[in-house]
Parts: C-alpha cells; sequence; structure tokens
C-alpha cells in the first residue's frame, strides 16, 4: 500500500535569507496511509499547523518534497488546486468559519454549489450529513443559535459534503466545553472507522491520543518521533524487526512533552523506586480516579487491586493491596479537614474556633506519622505552620523550611527528613482538598 500523504525533508522558511529568518518545519519526514487517524501533536508554535496547512495546498513549502495522493499540489494550476481542495481533502477548523447570514443547511451544501449540483441534490445530501451528526433539528437555523459543539459538527458536515478522502482537523475542540468535546471527537472516529477517510488531527492534548493510530511528536518545526498506538490495530505495514514497542512508546501517552531521553530517565527511575509496572500504574490510577469520583467504595478499590492483571487488576498481592487501600481511605478522609477549611475561608465565614479546630486536626495527621515526642512550643509552632500553608500565605518550601528551623533559631525543630514527609504529606491533603 503506498501513502496517500508523503514527505521528504519537507521545510518552511520565512524571510529566507534575511536576518528575520525563521524555520516554521525542518527536514520533516512523515507517510500517512489510506483509512489512517494520524495525530500532530506538541506544544503551541511547534509547527504541526504549518504541516497540516501544508497538506492542504494553503501554505507552499521552500524545501524538500511532498506528495498528496502521488502527486504535488503546489504543481497544480488554479483550477486543478480548486477540485483538489474539494474532492481530495476538507478541514475542520478550531474557529468554525459557518457564515452568519446563511441558515445551517446553506452552509453545509455552500460547496456543492461550485460542483454544479441542483438544489435538491445539495439540501438532500447536507440533510443527510446533520443527521448523521445529531444537528438536522438546526438544519434552518442561523448558526449563532447553536452552541459551540453543534457549531463544530456543522462543520465537520460542510468538510464532508464534497466526500472528500482526507479530513484535516485543526485544533478542532479548543474553544468546546467537555461534552461538546467529547461529541466531536466520536465524530472524527467515525469518519475514520465508519466512512474508511484518513484523518489527520492537529492538537497539544495529550488526551486525544488514545484516538489515533499514530501520533507525530513534534517540536522547534520537527518532527521528533513516531509513536504506535499498540492498542489500535495498525494500517501501516512495518517489516518485522524493523520496529520494536517499548516502555518509552507508553510512557510517551503519560508524558506527552517529555523528550526521548527524558523518558528513558523516567523509565529507570521508576525501576529504582517503583515495584509496579507502567501498566500496573494505569490500572491504579484508573481505580483511585474511580474512588476520587465516589463510583466506589474501599472495599471495591481493595478489591481492584488485589485482582489479578491478566482479569483487568492490578494485580498486587494481598500485603500491598491492604496498605494501599488504608493509605487511600486514611488521604480520603483527612483531606476532607482542608476541603472543609478553604470552603469556609472562601466563604468568609470562618470563627477563630473553626479555624483552631481544622488547623489541629491536620497537625494531629501529622504527627500521627511522627514517632517521636513534642514539646507544647513544637506543637504550637507547627500548628501556626499548619495554619500558614492551608490558608495560603506560606509556600510548600517555606511550610518545609520552617519545620526543619530548629527550634532555637526559631522553627519547629524536627530534623529534615521529618519535615520533608511531613510537607510531602500536607500536601498530599491539601491536593485533595483545594479545588482549582
Amino acid at each position: 500500500m503506498e501513502p496517500v500523504i508523503k514527505t521528504e525533508n519537507l521545510e518552511v522558511v520565512y524571510n529566507l535569507g534575511k536576518s528575520n529568518e525563521f524555520r516554521a518545519l525542518r527536514s520533516v519526514n512523515v507517510d500517512i496511509y489510506p483509512e489512517e487517524y494520524i495525530i500532530l501533536f506538541g506544544p503551541s508554535g511547534c509547527g504541526k499547523s504549518t504541516l497540516l496547512y501544508c497538506f492542504l495546498g494553503a501554505l507552499p513549502y521552500t524545501f524538500g518534497k511532498l506528495s498528496v495522493k502521488g502527486e504535488d499540489p503546489y504543481q497544480y494550476n488554479s483550477e486543478e488546486l480548486v477540485h483538489f481542495q474539494q474532492k481530495t481533502i476538507g478541514i475542520v477548523y478550531q474557529a468554525f468559519y459557518l457564515i452568519p447570514s446563511l441558515s445551517v443547511m446553506d452552509n453545509v451544501s455552500l460547496p456543492l454549489i461550485f460542483a454544479g449540483m441542483s438544489k435538491q441534490d445539495r439540501e438532500k445530501r447536507a440533510l443527510s450529513l446533520l443527521r448523521r451528526f445529531g444537528v438536522e433539528a438546526q438544519a434552518n437555523k442561523l448558526p449563532n443559535s447553536l452552541s459551540g459543539g453543534q457549531q463544530q459538527r456543522v462543520a465537520v458536515s460542510r468538510a464532508l459534503v464534497n466526500d472528500p478522502e482526507i479530513l484535516l482537523a485543526d485544533e478542532p475542540v479548543g474553544n468546546l466545553d467537555a461534552i461538546s468535546t467529547e461529541e466531536v471527537m466520536n465524530s472524527l472516529s467515525e469518519v475514520n472507522r465508519r466512512d474508511k477517510k484518513t484523518v489527520i488531527l492537529v492538537t497539544h492534548d495529550a488526551k486525544f491520543i488514545p484516538y489515533a493510530h499514530r501520533t507525530f511528536y513534534m517540536t522547534y518545526g520537527k518532527v521528533e518521533r513516531e509513536v504506535f498506538n499498540p492498542e489500535i490495530e495498525a494500517i501501516k505495514v512495518v517489516e518485522k524487526g524493523k520496529t520494536i514497542m517499548t516502555e518509552i512508546e507508553k510512557l510517551a501517552r503519560i508524558y506527552p512533552y517529555s523528550t526521548v531521553d527524558e523518558l528513558r530517565v523516567k523509565s529507570i527511575v521508576n525501576y529504582l523506586t517503583q515495584k509496579l509496572t507502567f501498566e500496573q500504574l494505569e490500572r491504579l490510577e484508573k481505580a483511585v480516579v474511580k474512588i476520587i469520583e465516589g463510583k466506589i467504595h474501599e472495599a471495591d478499590f481493595k478489591r481492584m487491586l488485589l485482582e489479578k492483571f491478566e482479569r483487568g487488576g492490578v494485580g498486587v498481592s494481598t500485603s500491598a493491596g491492604e496498605k494501599m487501600t488504608k493509605q487511600m481511605e486514611k488521604i480520603m478522609r483527612e483531606s476532607l479537614a482542608v476541603k472543609r477549611f478553604r470552603k469556609r475561608l472562601v466563604e468568609e465565614e470562618m470563627t477563630g474556633t473553626e479555624m483552631s479546630r481544622y488547623v489541629k486536626h491536620l497537625r494531629t495527621y501529622l504527627l500521627d506519622e511522627y514517632e517521636g515526642q513534642v514539646s507544647l512550643g513544637q506543637l504550637r509552632r507547627l500548628e501556626r505552620a499548619v495554619e500558614e500553608r492551608i490558608s495560603g500565605s506560606a509556600k510548600k518550601e517555606e511550610f518545609e523550611l520552617f519545620l526543619g528551623t530548629s527550634y532555637d533559631k526559631g522553627g519547629v525543630g524536627f530534623h529534615w527528613r521529618t519535615a520533608r514527609n511531613m510537607t510531602l504529606y500536607l500536601e498530599k491533603l491539601i491536593a485533595q482538598g483545594t479545588r482549582i
């Protein structure tokens, strides 16, 4: 099978030869196959949208080669380029670019006018797409009366009305809420799976990576790495032995902005400090999400931890599972003190008595982990430090420094390791008990 899109050392250079010369793309080599779902991923300014618009035929490259279905769109005359952008390739933008004075139906059917299709056939095709993407009821409305998610699904319908083989999507959910985002992403996935169209999505959001067959990670105008999705059957055929799915690829999905060298470091650190594999950690994270959201209780959490990995559990030992469950229950229970304290503080209804009670609760939680004895003076200073930290008047580093400073110098007088451990635990409670 031949690639539907292929680049060789593709470069885009602005202000070539001038003092302010800027290379937006640097020696980009990608191959994209028919029916693939591809993600161009990276931070803002990395060149992913530039590459997308090169594919579209809207941004001429400076050096290298580009082939779309075996031809270079920049060799087309104006008429051929229009036909290419009508029939071969469609695009969905972050901004919807719907014409506000035209109805939804007319917005979707407009491209068919230039194809010479009759009004009846135009509206029939447009309506079938609107029905498919759940916005048929809005067909006669103006775009501004629709929600953001509805407008973007109208834009997807418009991009598909000419039945292109390739659909480009440039940050299509960047302006949408969570529900609308899911609806649009599911629509794009359906276009790929059901219609067998090649979909190329530009995004900086790592949570969309599981949708794709492959992801190209980009930084500074370069493709740093190509990662296959192990959960989806690959379309690109790779000769056996040419590539291998490693822990690095799995880590890239957890830490998408890390370089390959940084991912290798994380792999070693995990080996040195953790007894769980990254696959087990992913399962553990899912279990923690459920208990935080209140979907399961401690008994279910423990059961998920102890269940064999092959059966969908985390697969830890009985002793480890019991310890984790106790720790989870403890941190969820004790973080309630932070949550209640912050709520009352924000509402400006906190009395001195209430503040003292919450602070003493938290102080007790910290000291329960401490095997030594404390003086009354240390107790008072610890309470003061806790109050300042959870009220936001002291930073984490200041809290730890105060706990580890000797009593004679005005601190609490704990050993530095005790100060570190107490700080880390309090930060866990604050993280769970504070709304962002």
